[in-house]
């Protein structure tokens, strides 16, 4: 197993691309081009952080040593956000993909009242190589099944787990999504309803998710609203290829305290 600062260096270099900001809904807000510098100084024991967007201040930020807010996989995908959901606080985290060449990292917010507030896309590629990016997410892209290896990385740094996973994906006489997702000898079914760009998994009025098909093959679920009492996930996906994907879960107990990272690569069989 690779250190956690190991996995944090997988990331070095220059990543060039855009931030995207959407509302819950999908509608995209505004688009701002990035250019993201990771450089590793005094033998890689530090690392210093330049980011530049168009129209902004630029941000530098040195690491000598990562916080416990944050957790990384072995090909430098990650997680970041906040370890703790507090009663009338906003809330949010971020989840990044890696492949190859490409990055694609998305941040999800909720505002005070626990209600999702906004997304931020941010696709990237290193520098000097092609700018490769998938169509937006349609449903069709998923249908069918997936066959996956999962990890399950824990912020008090346990010994990780590892499994299959199983993703079946179709359409009911009625049109909805019947979606089976089965992991550790478990299997669980879920209905929903589509419309546009957003799946609303509404079985429970109290617990809708919701997942948004956005760009670069996209797709961001979470909770309508997050709250305390409830255990809850947010989880990225990437459809890399038309028959590869990647998703990421954060997992929150019921008591809104980070338990878990998970990331899943499936391909559709």
């Amino acid at each position: 197993m690779k250190s956690q600062w190991e996995c944090f260096l997988q990331n070095l270099g220059v990543w060039e691309g855009s931030f995207s900001n959407f509302s819950p809904q999908g509608i995209l807000l505004n688009d701002t081009p990035s250019r993201l510098s990771l450089e590793g100084l005094n033998n890689n024991q530090t690392v210093r952080l330049t980011l530049c967007r168009s129209g902004r201040d630029d941000v530098v930020k040195e690491y000598s040593s990562l916080g416990r807010s944050l957790l990384f996989f072995e090909n430098g995908s990650f997680s970041e956000g906040l370890i703790q959901l507090g009663p009338f606080s906003e809330f949010g985290a971020e989840v990044a993909l890696v492949h190859e060449n490409r990055r694609l990292r998305l941040v999800q917010l909720f505002d005070n009242t626990g209600q999702l507030k906004e997304l931020i896309l941010i696709r990237e590629h290193l520098a000097g190589t092609p700018a490769v990016e998938s169509p937006t997410l349609q449903m069709n892209d998923l249908l069918g099944k997936w066959q996956g290896q999962a990890v399950t990385i824990y912020p008090d740094w346990r010994s990780p787990d590892t499994y299959s996973t199983t993703l079946k994906l179709q359409l009911d006489d009625a049109g909805r999504l019947v979606q089976s997702t089965s992991f550790a000898e478990r299997t669980i079914t879920s209905t929903a309803t589509i419309k546009g760009s957003i799946v609303l998994f509404d079985q429970d009025p109290e617990k809708q998710v919701q997942v948004l098909f956005l760009p670069d093959g996209a797709s961001a679920t979470s909770p309508l609203k997050v709250q305390l009492r409830q255990p809850f996930f947010l989880e990225v996906g990437w459809l890399i290829q038309p028959n590869l994907r990647q998703r990421m879960i954060r997992s929150y107990n019921e008591k809104g305290e980070w338990v878990s990272l998970t990331l899943v690569t499936e391909e559709r069989v």
